[in-house]
Formats: structure tokens, C-alpha cells, sequence
């Protein structure tokens, strides 16, 4: 029943009244979401929320809640992920999962052209949207600290780039062992940016516009 009526909020989009250009692009023949909350997944999940906060690049709250959500395949994917890199000495640091469509419309609306390569068109919609897109990182599970990557989250520069090689060889470990152990999982690193990954059934799944206050 949870399941059916999380379906009827999604196709009615019961958020906020939508019209013309303001709705997400229409779709069919998609399978029934079924969103896990990373937090109650596993203990080991560290969440970093930034865009609950104003420590953005947007500069401003677009999340009324410090959740994270994944459909569930790539949600018990991700857990098997975090077994092993804790096996390594590393937990994961999770920034962002699951994204209401909205907020991927302002990110998209906000951004300068020549830097929306960093950003999804919301004519198409996003792999967050859809949620199965993860943003993240690792931290170091003796000292507790976020490990160092060639990049801070969200940095929109050639830093970013998976394959940017002027980095310590440190950070570049660091990466490599993430997406490494991603990949095995069924992962698929975002060229542009090393800590945006896409779950290979992404496309099974609709585009949602529900807010994390309406999420059980």
C-alpha cells in the first residue's frame, strides 16, 4: 500500500500546482520506484547533506531535510560498496542521492551556459532525478575525516575531471579506489565530475519531482 500510494504522489506530482515549461518531461513505461533512505540502510553511511545547507555552489537551501534516497537496487548495491571499502580503512561520505526535479531545474536555470556540463537539463531530466545517481566521497574511519580528492563536491573546474592528473598521487589513489569499488557494483563514474555516479538501471526508472518531506 506504502509502494501505491508513493506511485499515485509521483503521477499526480502532488507538490506544487505545475504547468508548461515548469513539468517534468513526460514518460511511460517506467518501473515503480521504490526509494530507500540511505541513513537507515547502513550505520557506516556518513551523511554530508550540503544541499540542505547554504555550503553550495548554489548558495542556498534547496533541501528542507539532510536525507539522501536511492532506488533500491542501487541502495543495496551501494551497501556492498561501503563493505568494501571499509575493508580498505574508508567509509563512504554521501552528499546527494535521489534530487526532485525541481531542484535540478534551478541548478540548471542558475548555471552560466559554458559551465552546464556540471549540470543536468531538465528538459531530459537527471539520473538524480530518477534516483539512481549518488554524489559522494570517502572518509577515513580511524580519524573520522573527509578523505582528500583532487576536488572539493561540487567544484566546477578541470579538477573535477575523473581523469585530471595533476593531483597528489594521494588523492589520486583515493579516486581510483572509489571508482574502482563502484564499478563493481554496477556503478558508472560521471566523466566531468569524480564523485557523481549512475546505477546501470537508471533507465528503467521515471523522472520524480516529490520532496524529502513527503518521503516516509
Amino acid at each position: 500500500m506504502r509502494k501505491l500510494i508513493l506511485w499515485l504522489l509521483i503521477s499526480c506530482a502532488l507538490v506544487f500546482p505545475l504547468t508548461g515549461q515548469d513539468k517534468p518531461p513526460p514518460e511511460t513505461g517506467k518501473r515503480a520506484p521504490e526509494l530507500v533512505e540511505l541513513g537507515k540502510l547502513d550505520a557506516k553511511f556518513r551523511l554530508d547533506i550540503r544541499y540542505a545547507t547554504k555550503n553550495n555552489f548554489a548558495k542556498q537551501r534547496v533541501y528542507q531535510q539532510a536525507r539522501a534516497f536511492l532506488q533500491k537496487p542501487a541502495a543495496e548495491a551501494l551497501a556492498r560498496v561501503s563493505q568494501k571499502v571499509q575493508a580498505q580503512g574508508y567509509g563512504l561520505l554521501i552528499f546527494d542521492g535521489y534530487r526532485p526535479w525541481r531542484v535540478t531545474k534551478l541548478f540548471y536555470d542558475i548555471t552560466p551556459p559554458e559551465l552546464r556540463k556540471f549540470v543536468a537539463d531538465p528538459a531530459k531530466g537527471s539520473r538524480h532525478n530518477r534516483g539512481c545517481a549518488v554524489d559522494l566521497s570517502l572518509y577515513d574511519l580511524k580519524t573520522g575525516r573527509e578523505a582528500r580528492m583532487p576536488s572539493e563536491y561540487d567544484e566546477m573546474t578541470e579538477r573535477a575531471h575523473v581523469n585530471y592528473s595533476c593531483a597528489t598521487d594521494e588523492a589520486k589513489r583515493l579516486r581510483e579506489m572509489l571508482r574502482a569499488a563502484m564499478e563493481t557494483e554496477g556503478f558508472a563514474v560521471y566523466e566531468e565530475e569524480w564523485w557523481h555516479f549512475d546505477y546501470r538501471d537508471w533507465r528503467e526508472y521515471p523522472i520524480l519531482d516529490v520532496p524529502f518531506e513527503r518521503m516516509k
